[in-house]
């Protein structure tokens, strides 16, 4: 298989196969890059030789400003890769980088909703209920 059909391909493959809401657009360098999920969980940077899997993550770097920090899965040199081996590897990296994230995640105390740990408050309050329960301002 060619090279721009196998792009294509991964194109469809990764915008089919990550958590939605996926959001795709290009970056200045031409790279591809999606994030997949509510709230977000993957992110996933396609070049013309490799796919870049990584775990959303981030942290405030003021009350008002939030500053991703994605920690890298894995990499593949996809045109090296035979398809169906391609297709399985960034599978199962997608899925890592899914369980990774949402192992992060915290059950409030309050509302006892799974939340991701960037809007907890502590450790067993998200914001919001800090905020509805003891005036805290996020």
């Amino acid at each position: 298989m060619q090279a721009p059909e196998r792009y294509e391909q991964l194109l469809a493959f990764l915008g089919s196969h990550l958590p939605s809401p996926v959001d795709q657009h290009t970056d200045s360098d031409g790279h591809v890059r999606f994030i997949g999920g509510d709230p977000l969980e993957v992110i996933v940077v396609l070049t013309e030789s490799s796919v870049i899997v990584s775990e959303f993550a981030g942290e405030w770097e003021s009350p008002v400003e939030f500053v991703a920090k994605p920690r890298q899965i894995g990499v593949l040199n996809w045109p090296r890769i035979p398809e169906n081996a391609l297709w399985a590897a960034l599978g199962a990296l997608i899925k890592g980088a899914r369980d990774a994230r949402r192992s992060q995640y915290r059950v409030c105390g309050y509302c006892e909703r799974s939340t991701a740990p960037e809007w907890m408050h502590d450790e067993e309050v998200c914001q919001s209920c800090a905020q509805e329960h003891s005036g805290s301002i996020h």
